[in-house]
C-alpha cells in the first residue's frame, strides 16, 4: 500500500491541523521531488491500494496526476490496484475534471470533503464550497461513472445543532436514494487541535464549539441514521455499506506495512516508523540534493503493543487476543474489566470489542492500558 501526500489547499480550514499550505508557486518542483523520491525508494512490488491525501489532491490538474501515476508505474506494479482513492473538494469536481480523471483509468474511489450542508457553518470554518456546490459535485461524479464515493461530515462544529447534523445525514440518504454512489461515510467529531485557527478563535472568545451533551446527541443521531440506512460502523469515525469499507485505511488499523511519499508522509515496515519532514521547502531541497528528508524510529515491544491497542480499539473488530503477546494477556484482561463492566467493551472468546459508545472513548481506554 502506498500513500502520497499533496500538501496544497486553496484555503485553510479553521479546524485543520494536517500539513498543508495555500502557496502553490513551487508545485512543479514538489511533483518533481515526489517523482525522485519514488524512484529512489520504490522496489517493484505489487501495490494493492493507493491513497492520495493532503491537503487537497484535487488541486492537481489531471495532467499532473497522470505524470505522478507514471512515476509510480516506473517503480511499482500498478496492474492489480484494488482501490485508488483521491481526496477531493467539491469545488474542484467540474465535469471536465471528472471526465479527464475517469480517462486516466486508475482512480476508482473519490473521498469528497463536504463537512456540512449548512452554508453558514461552511463559511464559519472557511470552506470554499457551498451546499449547492457539494450537491452538484456529487451528481457530476455519478454522471462521470464514479460509483464508489466516500463523503466526509463533521459534527460538533460551531453553531451546529443536533437538527443541523440530522439534516446533513438526511441529505446524504436522499442523494444516495437518487442513485448517487455514496457507499462510505467518514464522520468525525470535531477536535480542537493545537495551533489551528479554530483554537485561537476559541481562546479569544470569538467562537464557541458544541458542548459534550450536544456532541453525544449528534453521535446518537448518527448511529440511528446508520441503522435506518444500512450503513455499518467499522471504525470510530467510518461507516459504510456492506463491502465498501476503505481497504487502504483498514490496513493502517491492522498495522499492515505501507510506504508514504511527500512532505509529512509516514511509512511503516512492520518494525520501523519513518516520517518525512513536514515542510515542503525542506523536503524539496533535501530530495533535490540527494540528502535524507526523514527521521525514523524502531518500535520496542511496548511501543508495538501500545500502537496495536490504540488502532484496534478504534475498530469494531477490537483487540484480537491472538495478536497480544502471551506475556501481556493476563494484565490486559484485568485492565479491561472496568470497561467491560461499564458496557464500553464486550469480552468475547476471541477479542475485546468496543461497543458503539465505547468507541467514543477508544483513545482514553487505550491510553489507560499503555505500557509507559
Amino acid at each position: 500500500m502506498v500513500y502520497i501526500h499533496i500538501p496544497y489547499c486553496r484555503r485553510r480550514c479553521t479546524y485543520c491541523a494536517f500539513y498543508s499550505q495555500t502557496v502553490r508557486g513551487d508545485i512543479d518542483r514538489y511533483l518533481a521531488a515526489l517523482a525522485a523520491e519514488i524512484a529512489a525508494r520504490s522496489d517493484g512490488h505489487t501495490v494493492r491500494t493507493l491513497y492520495l491525501g493532503g491537503g487537497t489532491p484535487s488541486t492537481l490538474s489531471t495532467n499532473q496526476l497522470d505524470a505522478l501515476f507514471n512515476a509510480l508505474a516506473k517503480g511499482y506494479d500498478l496492474g492489480h490496484i484494488e482501490e485508488c482513492t483521491l481526496e477531493c473538494n467539491p469545488e474542484d469536481l467540474t465535469p471536465q475534471y471528472l471526465a479527464d480523471l475517469r480517462a486516466l483509468g486508475l482512480v476508482n474511489r473519490l473521498s469528497i470533503g463536504l463537512q456540512s450542508f449548512d452554508d453558514g457553518i461552511l463559511c464559519l470554518v472557511n470552506r470554499v464550497h457551498t451546499a449547492s456546490t457539494a450537491v452538484d459535485a456529487l451528481r457530476r461524479a455519478a454522471e462521470a461513472s464514479f460509483d464508489n464515493l466516500s463523503v466526509d461530515l463533521i459534527y460538533g462544529l460551531p453553531t451546529q445543532t443536533v437538527g443541523h447534523f440530522g439534516r446533513d445525514l438526511q441529505r446524504i440518504a436522499t442523494l444516495a436514494g437518487e442513485g448517487i454512489g455514496i457507499r462510505h461515510l467518514s464522520c468525525y467529531a470535531l477536535s480542537i487541535e493545537p495551533g489551528t485557527i479554530l483554537e485561537h478563535q476559541i481562546a479569544a472568545g470569538r467562537i464557541a464549539v458544541a458542548d459534550d451533551d450536544t456532541v453525544a446527541a449528534q453521535y446518537d443521531t448518527l448511529l440511528r441514521w446508520c441503522s435506518d440506512t444500512g450503513f455499518m460502523q467499522y471504525e470510530v469515525s467510518n461507516f459504510c455499506l456492506d463491502g465498501y469499507a476503505s481497504k487502504h485505511n483498514s490496513r493502517y488499523w491492522d498495522r499492515t506495512p505501507y510506504t508514504g511519499y511527500g512532505a509529512a508522509a509516514h511509512s511503516f515496515d512492520g518494525l520501523t516508523r519513518r516520517w518525512n519532514v513536514a515542510d515542503k521547502q525542506r523536503y524539496i531541497e533535501a530530495v533535490e540534493s540527494g540528502l535524507p528528508c526523514h527521521e525514523s524510529e524502531t518500535l520496542s515491544a511496548d511501543d508495538a503493543y501500545n500502537e496495536y491497542l490504540m488502532t484496534a480499539l478504534r475498530t469494531t473488530r477490537g483487540v484480537l487476543k491472538s495478536m497480544v503477546d502471551s506475556a501481556f494477556r493476563d494484565e490486559l484482561a484485568a485492565a479491561m474489566r472496568p470497561y467491560v463492566d461499564a458496557g464500553w467493551i464486550v469480552d468475547t472468546p476471541l477479542a475485546y470489542r468496543p461497543t458503539p459508545h465505547g468507541l467514543l472513548h477508544a483513545d482514553g481506554i487505550a491510553a489507560s492500558l499503555f505500557h509507559i
